[in-house]
């Protein structure tokens, strides 16, 4: 017994012309051009559905790169405030023990 099976299906006359054109380019049987069809619909499907799962699989780690990103930002930020503040409140080697300096940096 045979594992295949057969098919039937309704065309319009446009496309039943434009099929019959491309039976001609490709030198094929009816039947072999159909499974090629259908084999390459098929792949095509499964290509698109990969591309989507990367677009959506890019974009959600897009999201929690920039959320890597800002909490390194935001430490580098805080300690960069707390060595301004360090800076703004040292004493200068040559002021004779006076009272620490509060200067605004710019």
């Amino acid at each position: 017994m045979s594992n295949s099976r057969k098919l039937i299906i309704d065309l319009s006359e446009a496309l039943y012309n434009e099929f019959n054109e491309a039976l001609k380019e490709d030198c094929k049987k009816r039947s072999e051009f159909i499974k090629e069809a259908i084999v390459l619909y098929i792949e095509e499907k499964k290509r698109l559905k990969r591309l989507e799962q990367m677009k959506s699989g890019y974009s959600e780690m897009a999201k929690i790169n920039l959320e890597i990103s800002d909490m390194g930002f935001a430490r580098d930020i805080k300690e960069f405030l707390e060595y301004e503040a360090k800076l703004s409140e040292s004493d200068f080697n040559n002021d004779n023990h006076s009272e620490k300096r509060r200067y605004i940096l710019c």
